[in-house]
């Protein structure tokens, strides 16, 4: 029986100050006077200038910005402001780092514009002092890196000059510009404070860097912190660790306060001009040759699509996969994308019109977050002045979707409720970094949380009371008989490890399982013990794993014994049994053997297995695989740091010395070639094979050299026409001097640090 559907149409509304709001899609007159300043296209009748009020100029001295930094902004397009981003710099104090700020827009209205003056001005006016930009997802990290680094291109710092630096090896010569540097799973940044002036983070690697700071009494450096997506606070898996970073920051005694910024487009709303160049086919070309040169090689079904301008993007592809896509489909080369609701969570994606098949995710309805963000994609700001969303729903869900349009925004709560995450981790934390450390300073800290403004204060009390007594019980703090609490060795371990109360003392017992046992004649045990605790999360395709088990050795089969797994009970689950997770005996055994699981597929991925061939072996999406590859290189620090801790020196070094050839994904013959930019797993056996075995020799190589070798490392790629082959061979020449470059870099480093442990 065919399905009836039903369409609802939104408008894109976007807020021109306070006192009046503008539906885009209900206006018609179009004056001729001249482009607008965000679209460079014909402006409507209301858009807001600078010539109307001469404020909305970003060069007005009352933001008091500098001449290049405005000048870059208008390279990028941004000339002027609208009246509501002046009115929040302006009337709420923040400009002038007196208050906090909190404030709400529509999705595409401009909210970042507001932040970026604010993080800029008071990185400028304040040399010696940081900001942190928190985004909740990777992708959006790297794209607001890149975004920040174009904006402050140019810029010096006055007073730069005037810092003292104690070594000749301490001055980089980058001193004196605006530094942004990217934190994220998977990434290899090793910065300090001293490195960088804005550091654009993960939530969770915000909320490390804020426990480090406070631990080495660093923090006052720390002047400005902006979280986006704030509405995320009332997740129980993300925003709780943003909810313990903001509380933390609150409850610092400094006499310069750390200002903090928050923004949303769902607190209790343009697409590029038709290509007609004839470039356009070219364009999409050059796209499908670049997904073919992708660690993971084309995807069979994008090879057919791409030529006619559609796409997909979800979580399946590769993070490389999805950019080049984004990119693609932001420059107009791309005009349809199928995607997953994960384009929803803000990354710079706009469009004429979006289509949302389906009001439902899984067996309920959407949310009206959720549905605000994603129909926030069509006409953003910058692209376009109008832009459509259509939603179409089955005949039952026609009355519901119609109340959905109009619903309020959901109430944001605190996921350190009980019923969500509690409060346990932010009592540890607080505890561990002595941000608290008596019943009086873990009082001032808990009313600076949500969760004091939520629930009633007696209940608060008794439920810190208990969550104090839990944590003594089980034994990751102390309290003295004065009523001081100090964290044992084991909380300061799992706080320095970015773990929760509960992972961390998982973690403990399965180290503390290694120290009674370890399986050096092999790489598993190693393995076993860096898979992500999320990895323990994924489900089993148990005839694969059963296949895997009987292709273990001696002393793989050794390992899968000491963790407390056993192969006969992995061939009952192959040939139909269910795994029980009933007591907690039950449940902690199912997360092991989702561990060893996903351990299997990290020791594919250490042997030189591309990702593409991982993710087919073990009938996983490329995406989930590439996620374990790069999350494992945190992980797997937090190990060797939590070993470190808890002064287990010799597992700490047997866990260091594995963790290089995580990071290269390689045996340990590649590991110095896999240092180099681009050199990395099947690439890096490939040089080795044809001769360059060293960093030096590939230093002393010229591009011609190694041209044929980096054609020889890609995979395998269609007849191209005499034009394409000759765009192709120019993009590897290109790569083969970045190649170049790294590997001389590399080379001058080990050669300084050999003249430094001689000296």
């Amino acid at each position: 029986m065919e399905k009836r559907l039903s369409t609802i149409t939104v408008q894109q509304t976007f807020r021109f100050g306070w006192n009046f709001t503008l539906i885009a899609g209900k206006i018609h007159d179009v004056l001729d006077r001249g482009t607008s300043e965000y679209s460079q296209r014909r402006t409507l009748a209301l858009t807001p200038t600078p010539t109307s009020n001469p404020v909305l100029d970003l060069s007005h001295p009352a933001y008091g910005l500098p001449k290049r930094l405005v000048s870059n902004f208008a390279s990028l397009g941004i000339r002027s402001i609208y009246p509501w981003q002046s009115e929040c710099l302006l009337r709420s104090g923040a400009l002038a780092g007196e208050k906090n700020l909190v404030y709400t827009a529509p999705t595409g209205g401009g909210k970042s514009l507001v932040t970026d003056v604010l993080m800029l001005k008071k990185v400028l006016e304040n040399p010696g002092k940081k900001a942190l930009l928190v985004l909740p997802y990777v992708a959006l990290v790297q794209e607001k890196q890149r975004w920040l680094r174009k904006v402050v291109e140019g810029i010096v710092k006055t007073s730069a000059s005037n810092h003292d630096w104690p070594t000749a090896w301490r001055k980089r010569g980058d001193e004196e510009t605006i530094r942004v540097m990217g934190f994220y799973g998977g990434s290899k940044t090793k910065a300090s404070w001293d490195d960088m002036d804005i550091a654009v983070c993960t939530i969770e690697k915000a909320n490390s860097l804020v426990n480090a700071a406070i631990e080495d009494l660093s923090i006052g450096k720390l002047g400005c912190v902006v979280m986006d997506e704030l509405h995320m606070i009332d997740d129980e898996s993300r925003g709780y660790i943003l909810e313990l970073t903001a509380t933390k920051l609150l409850s610092l005694d400094l006499e310069d306060k750390v200002q903090l910024i928050g923004m949303s487009a769902t607190l209790n709303v343009l697409p590029r001009p038709e290509e007609t160049d004839s470039l356009l086919m070219d364009k999409r070309r050059d796209l499908l040759n670049n997904l073919r040169s992708t660690s993971t090689g084309l995807d069979q079904l994008l090879e057919k699509i791409v030529p006619v301008g559609v796409a997909f993007h979800h979580a399946g592809l590769t993070t490389e996969e999805r950019d080049i896509i984004a990119t693609a489909y932001d420059e107009g080369i791309i005009k349809v994308i199928v995607a997953t609701c994960s384009l929803a969570a803000g990354i710079n994606l706009p469009a004429r019109r979006v289509i949302l098949h389906g009001a439902r995710m899984g067996a309920d309805l959407v949310g009206p977050s959720m549905l605000r963000q994603m129909r926030g994609r069509a006409g953003r700001k910058g692209k376009d002045e109008i832009g459509e969303t259509y939603l179409c729903c089955q005949q039952s869900d026609l009355e519901a979707v119609a109340e959905l349009m109009d619903a309020e925004l959901p109430r944001v709560e605190s996921c350190l409720l009980p019923g969500k995450r509690g409060v346990k981790r932010a009592l540890l934390e607080i505890i561990a970094t002595k941000l608290a450390t008596s019943e009086e300073s873990t009082d001032h800290y808990i009313k600076n949380t949500l969760l004091y403004h939520t629930i009633d204060h007696d209940e608060l009390t008794s439920m810190v009371k208990e969550t104090v007594e839990e944590l003594e019980t089980s034994e990751l703090i102390t309290k003295g008989s004065d009523t001081e609490y100090s964290a044992t060795l084991l909380g300061q371990a799992i706080v320095a490890s970015s773990l929760t109360p509960e992972d961390g003392l998982f973690v403990h017992r399965e180290l503390r399982k290694a120290l009674q046992a370890f399986v050096m004649n092999g790489e598993m045990h190693v393995l076993y013990l860096f898979t992500p605790m999320q990895a323990a999360q994924t489900n089993i395709n148990w005839q694969i794993f059963s296949n895997e088990v009987e292709r273990l050795d001696e002393s793989n089969l050794r390992v899968l014994k000491f963790v407390g797994l056993k192969p006969l009970n992995i061939i009952k689950l192959a040939q139909g049994g269910s795994m029980k997770e009933s007591t907690p005996e039950e449940i902690e055994t199912a997360r092991i053997y989702r561990r060893f699981y996903a351990a299997l597929q990290l020791r594919d991925l250490c042997n030189e297995m591309p990702i593409y061939a991982v993710a087919r072996k073990y009938d996983l999406p490329r995406g989930i695989v590439q996620n374990l590859a790069q999350t494992c290189h945190g992980f797997a620090a937090g190990m060797i740091k939590f070993a470190e801790r808890m002064n287990w020196g010799a597992l700490s070094a047997v866990l260091d010395h594995f963790s290089d050839r995580l990071k290269a994904g390689a045996k340990a013959d590649l590991l110095s070639l896999a240092k180099v930019t681009y050199i990395k797993s099947r690439t890096a056996r490939v040089f080795w094979e044809n001769g360059f075995k060293s960093v030096a020799a590939l230093a002393a190589a010229d591009v011609n050299d190694i041209l044929p070798i980096l054609i020889m490392a890609q995979p395998k790629k269609p007849r191209l026409t005499f034009e394409e082959e000759a765009r192709y061979i120019e993009k590897l020449k290109s790569k083969a001097a970045i190649i170049l470059a790294s590997a001389s870099k590399n080379w001058e480093l080990q050669m300084r640090q050999e003249l430094e442990e001689e000296d």
